[in-house]
């Protein structure tokens, strides 16, 4: 921060009005702070006198005040000093130089044991003014990762709807733009996105399953295990969107996931899940996320398919008709880990909801169009579950097994 005689004649003038209002920010009454904060919004934002460059001087010498007004006992009074740093941040070419002070008092307001800022609006004013921080200074947040963290623990499980889903995006948005350094802390926030993904709110659901896709995405790839069957759990959910939201996070994981090659027999059931969704536009985003996972998966691998690629085109024998068939990638990638998916869907295949055995068996028949021939090297688990299919008595099973 520059000292008052480095500052432009200009900046330091209006410095210099404003000592009285400053010097009001600290009376008892209330109504005199108010005004003493709207008077020096008048004579600073909205002065367009002053050109940016002075403008981020004032900023200078205002900041640790408004700060302070963070802790005011009147509401009206912090609502405004967070209104005006918001404004400050947005207006000044340099807004990353506020962070050595912004962060740690946004961390002490909402990041600590117990919350003190008790507004649930104010809260959410907060962190939406973390969010223009990430937005704005974007890698100039990396030495206050751990203060972002512990903020963003506890606004992701706040009890008002509209700051956990603030605080889901802030933390995606966080995680693409310090992808160096994130991941050190990426499993901090994985438990508060599980108890956040099954939250009332449809969007609030959306929110955290596109924020634990980010974090999973930067982190260190050792948590997929933990959030996979929360995941699958919302294929299941009764918003389009929840189901579409986990189901771009699943595609985007098999095309760049760091040891996606891991997980492909955990994530391949949960993208071909979405082929079967009774919503066009899930599954039109599905089959084009497959493709390209195949797409990807056969370039990577096409000294291993050479022959494939050049000799096996024509569809086999009895292929249903209608049914388009899927890319030699996708194919691959099934044959290649259906030994893995059998025992599993053997078992879901005889779940005791219902609706987890006409998913499964949907998937099954997904799994066999790419499977092919290839399918005759599991018949005995293959038929074992399609002969207790045939007996369930729910009969949209029994109509997937036709």
């Amino acid at each position: 921060m520059a000292t008052e005689e480095e500052r432009p004649a200009a900046a330091a003038d209006v410095l210099r009005c404003l000592a009285r209002h400053l010097n009001c920010l600290n009376e008892d009454n209330k109504s005199t702070r108010k005004r003493a904060l709207e008077s020096i919004r008048r004579e600073t934002l909205a002065n367009k006198a002053l050109s940016s460059s002075e403008l981020q001087e004032v900023f200078a010498g205002l900041l640790k005040p408004l700060l302070k007004c963070l802790s005011d006992p009147a509401e009206r009074c912090r609502e405004t000093a967070v209104q005006m740093i918001e404004d400050f941040i947005r207006s000044v070419p340099q807004p990353e130089d506020s962070l050595p002070y912004l962060m740690p008092c946004l961390a002490q307001r909402l990041g600590g044991k117990e919350t003190l800022e008790p507004a649930e609006e104010l809260r959410l004013s907060m962190v939406e003014l973390l969010s223009l921080a990430v937005e704005l200074c974007g890698r100039n947040l990396s030495p206050y990762l751990d203060d972002m963290v512990r903020i963003l623990q506890k606004t992701i499980t706040d009890p008002f709807p509209d700051v956990k889903k603030e605080s889901c995006k802030c933390a995606a948005s966080f995680a693409r733009c310090v992808p160096d350094h994130f991941h050190m802390q990426a499993e901090s926030l994985v438990k508060p996105l599980m108890q956040t993904l099954s939250h009332q709110h449809s969007r609030v659901r959306v929110a955290a399953t596109e924020a634990t896709g980010a974090v999973i995405q930067f982190g260190t790839g050792k948590n997929v295990d933990d959030v996979l069957s929360h995941l699958a759990q919302r294929l299941f959910d009764d918003s389009p969107q929840v189901r579409k939201a986990v189901t771009v996070v699943v595609g985007h994981w098999l095309l760049h996931l760091r040891d996606r090659y891991s997980y492909f027999h955990k994530l391949i059931p949960l993208l071909l899940s979405s082929l079967s969704d009774d919503i066009p536009e899930i599954k039109n985003e599905a089959v084009e996320l497959w493709r390209q996972v195949g797409a990807q998966w056969e370039k990577e691998n096409e000294d291993d398919l050479k022959d494939k690629m050049d000799f096996l085109l024509s569809a086999p024998p009895r292929y249903p008709p209608g049914v388009e068939r899927p890319a030699l990638g996708c194919r691959e990638l099934v044959v290649r880990n259906l030994s893995k998916l059998m025992p599993a869907v053997g078992r879901d295949a005889t779940d005791w909801l219902a609706q987890t055995r006409v998913k499964t068996l949907q998937l099954l028949r997904v799994l066999l169009l790419h499977a092919e021939e290839h399918c005759t090297q599991h018949l005995q688990p293959l038929l074992t579950t399609l002969y207790r299919a045939c007996a369930d008595p729910e009969p949209a099973a029994r109509t997937h097994v036709r």
